[in-house]
């Protein structure tokens, strides 16, 4: 195998072994603590511009198959793993994730001092970083210039990444047989398809669309609620789409999760800010306030939703205990849920699959009441059920 070599943007070089695509990339490096899940993780359209380092030991030991992935193609700029295994044994893979990567021209590198990486990154804070395997184009000798065009990479902030990802145009999905209770349009953001695929299960017809699909195109369809997928990038830097989504706020329920419930803060009067490594993994540690639970959940973010100065209309319902930064709000008048968190999981625990049964129980209150609405055709809050608690 080749050398490979990481340069971060603040000097720092480690070195290791290609096992993927042998060329360069560049993106924020960021590390993920799940334990399984790598197909998904690497699937997933957050991750666009993003080296992910895998905490987990060993990574490769089932391989690769063809229905765990939750989009099209690997998504992530790079993959960094303490130790690839070569020989994958699993009845369900169809090829090694070394093969996987090189298909897909993904650069993959192993042997690096993962421990090392991200107790650095824990430190300084999540940076941009270069990741390269030498070849006839890159000079092994030249580490100098890969510091240099490190520390002019940008930083995630400011980065508009959703219109690299969106779909280009809508598809469906539809639930088996006569099963179809409710019709749902999805945003993609940067969708992953296990969002659509829980909705599906609940006898939804999900209808995908483009980021930029206006609110009267949506509008015109009269589908029963809304999903504010996840995806990649600053939100704050997304502001054609705040708009559009502010235009819908009232007119009919709507779900907002991961890049999908920041976008829908900021539409509401919040705002939105940067954390120093992002919460990546499938351990992160949720309180809710009505019940009292704690939820372990899936995660994949490097923003967050600021608490000060929180719009009155809003209500943060729930927290993260590591850091007590927002994970939920609910709206004091509207038929809106929003979550930090990923419950559709993939990978991750279940513990919050059933916020897809409240999205659906939403729907049915709303569809009971659409002749309670105000002059501006915004739904009317029902005075027994404030804020349309589910």
């Amino acid at each position: 195998m080749k050398k490979a070599f990481l340069a971060l943007s603040d000097g720092k070089i480690f070195e290791g072994s290609s096992f993927g695509f042998e060329s360069e990339s560049a993106g924020e490096v960021v590390f993920n603590t799940s334990i399984t899940g790598y197909q998904e993780i690497l699937t997933d359209p957050s991750y666009c511009k993003q080296i992910v380092i895998l905490t987990y030991p060993m990574i490769g030991n089932y391989g690769v198959n063809l229905e765990d992935a939750e989009s099209a193609k690997p998504q992530v700029a790079g993959l960094i793993v303490k130790e690839y295994c070569k020989i994958p044994s699993n009845w369900r893979s169809t090829q090694t994730l070394g093969d996987y990567l090189k298909q897909n021209k993904i650069v993959g590198v192993e042997g690096l001092p993962t421990r090392e990486i991200v107790r650095h990154i824990r430190e300084k804070g999540a940076m941009p970083g270069i990741l390269q395997v030498p070849s006839f184009k890159f000079q092994v000798s030249n580490l100098e210039d890969l510091k240099k065009r490190a520390a002019k990479l940008a930083t995630m902030e400011g980065q508009e990444l959703v219109s690299v990802v969106t779909c280009k145009k809508p598809y469906e999905m539809k639930p088996t047989g006569d099963g179809q209770k409710y019709f749902v349009i999805a945003y993609d953001f940067g969708i992953k398809q296990n969002m659509v695929r829980e909705l599906v299960k609940r006898d939804c017809r999900v209808k995908v669309v483009p980021a930029l699909t206006s609110p009267k195109e949506v509008l015109a369809e009269n589908p029963d609620g809304v999903l504010l997928s996840n995806g990649p990038g600053d939100p704050a830097a997304c502001l054609p789409i705040i708009e559009n989504i502010r235009s819908l706020v009232g007119k009919l329920p709507i779900l907002g999760i991961c890049l999908g419930h920041q976008l829908l803060s900021l539409a509401l009067g919040a705002k939105t800010f940067k954390l120093k490594f992002g919460h990546r993994g499938g351990n992160q540690p949720v309180k809710d306030f009505a019940s009292g639970k704690v939820l372990i959940t899936s995660q994949n973010h490097g923003f967050a939703v600021d608490s000060n100065n929180f719009p009155p209309d809003l209500e943060v319902s729930q927290i993260n205990l590591n850091d007590k930064t927002v994970e939920a709000f609910r709206h004091k008048k509207f038929p809106i849920l929003s979550f930090q968190y990923h419950p559709e999981a993939a990978p991750g625990p279940h513990d919050a699959k059933d916020i897809f049964d409240s999205f659906c129980e939403l729907m049915t209150y709303a569809k009971k009441n659409r002749h309670k609405k105000d002059s501006g055709d915004r739904l009317r809050p029902d005075p027994d059920r404030p804020g349309l608690r589910v």
